[in-house]
């Protein structure tokens, strides 16, 4: 009865973006902005989850600026299907809370094995999935392919989530192109492999240095190569987000109003309202908010279908659930296991 699982021995290598901090640059450009060019993006990135003012797992709507929150961060990767029946090969969980000023990040394997029941895509898409078809198969089923994903998530980690936005990474390149790059003073040098071609090395000296957006998405993911001890990638993440939204909030930038509203709305979309975001905004720009990432420890395997699948310890799926429903003010159930924490402090 139980499915025969392999352990997987070896990955294949990767050439998609997968890092958190496309969405908090896009999501702070967004809301750093927004008195000059929110307004002209809203319209086209506001999506509706036809599912009234809160998530079936909500007794209540919360009230975003004074109750915990979480959101659902979707980086769509489209281009291959020219902007159709695209997948969310990432997805975090961000949780906010506005009085502690307490923020957690939670990204979830885009292998992870995830079932679809049949009553909401019907019998042709439904059974067991990778989660990062949840968004495609929304789409292609006429469901909806955030309203999807996002349930999936929910039952997955038994959490509700309040709000998302999903990004387009071709869209997070153009935006840093746009700008003319972002200068950034690399504290020591090193080098990364290109988002786009694996085979092109990416070199950084230390000092101040203008990246484009190829480049930008190359320093900020770097976390293998020896220097990451001493220059985390958490310290260049940090560097790039304040670098970003100076970048963006410059003079010469805000004349391009337009031009970033045109590349915003074809690349995020949301259920966030203005005053959400404006709400949303006071937490991410608050003094010494507390950030704090959660990693699902798992294994990827090979089940009897075949696919290979991410397949979570259960002790550590369980306790990444209770921690995010104490992060969102909700009664904990269930036990703890060994899922790994990384302060980003």
């Amino acid at each position: 009865m139980a499915k025969k699982l392999v352990r997987v021995r070896r990955r294949k290598k990767k050439r998609r973006i997968r890092r958190w901090i496309v969405f908090l640059f896009v999501l702070s450009l967004l809301i750093g902005g927004g008195f000059y060019y929110v307004n002209k993006v809203y319209t086209a990135s506001y999506e509706d989850l036809d599912r009234g003012e809160k998530s079936d797992l909500r007794d209540e709507a919360v009230d975003i600026g004074d109750d915990p929150i979480s959101l659902l961060l979707m980086g769509v990767e489209d281009y291959s299907t020219e902007g159709g029946a695209g997948r969310a090969d990432t997805q975090i969980v961000m949780t906010l809370d506005p009085d502690t000023k307490e923020i957690t990040m939670t990204s979830i394997p885009r292998d992870t094995q995830v079932d679809i029941p049949a009553y909401k895509v019907g019998d042709q898409y439904a059974g067991t999935h990778k989660l990062n078809a949840a968004y495609s198969l929304g789409e292609v089923s006429g469901y909806g392919a955030e309203k999807l994903t996002i349930e999936t998530v929910e039952d997955y980690l038994g959490i509700p989530i309040d709000k998302f936005a999903s990004v387009n990474f071709e869209g997070f390149m153009e935006i840093v192109d746009l700008m003319g790059g972002v200068t950034i003073d690399v504290k020591e040098g090193f080098w990364e492999r290109s988002s786009l071609d694996y085979d092109k090395k990416i070199e950084f000296e230390a000092g101040e240095t203008t990246m484009n957006g190829e480049e930008a998405l190359a320093f900020v993911r770097m976390r293998k190569r020896d220097v990451a001890v001493s220059y985390p990638r958490d310290e260049r993440q940090r560097q790039f987000i304040r670098a970003g939204i100076d970048e963006a909030l410059s003079a010469d930038n805000l004349l391009k109003a337009g031009e970033f509203a045109d590349i915003l709305g074809d690349s995020v979309s949301t259920n966030l309202t203005i005053s959400e975001l404006y709400a949303i905004q006071k937490t991410l720009s608050s003094e010494n908010p507390s950030t704090t990432t959660y990693t699902i420890e798992g294994q990827d395997m090979r089940l009897e279908d075949g696919l290979y699948y991410f397949v979570p310890d259960d002790g550590a799926l369980q306790e990444t659930k209770q921690k995010l429903q104490q992060a969102l003010d909700i009664a904990p159930s269930g036990s703890y296991g060994n899922t790994s924490s990384e302060p980003n402090e």
